[in-house]
């Protein structure tokens, strides 16, 4: 049973920057592509970066230069780095991965900017 336990959110100020950190279990997510998504209230959930395990990553436009996604397979963890936050970041932030026998959610970190 693949368990994905995020953390790392909090309440910032514009511009300020937090570490969001998501720690897989039950299996090595080594080889496996890692997302970061997020949902903001009265909106849909978006996804914001994704890195595969050879480490190529990449971020959607919003994001783009401000959010860094990494990972640690030594650790089964992944990181995003959130910059210069904006307000329209506040959200309710996941990781997720997908492997052959099925798809993984945490149970999200909120990122609050005001």
């Amino acid at each position: 049973h693949v368990q994905l336990v995020e953390s790392g959110g909090g309440s910032v100020q514009t511009g300020g920057s937090l570490r969001l950190t998501c720690v897989a279990s039950g299996a090595a997510v080594t080889c496996y592509c890692m997302g970061w998504f997020r949902q903001a209230p009265g909106k849909e959930r978006e996804a914001v970066s994704w890195i595969a395990g050879s480490s190529r990553n990449d971020h959607a436009g919003p994001v783009k230069g401000r959010f860094t996604i990494s990972r640690d397979n030594a650790k089964n963890t992944v990181y995003l780095q959130v910059n210069s936050l904006k307000a329209e970041d506040t959200a309710l932030c996941y990781c997720a991965t997908t492997m052959s026998w099925g798809s993984y959610w945490g149970q999200g970190t909120q990122v609050t900017v005001s």
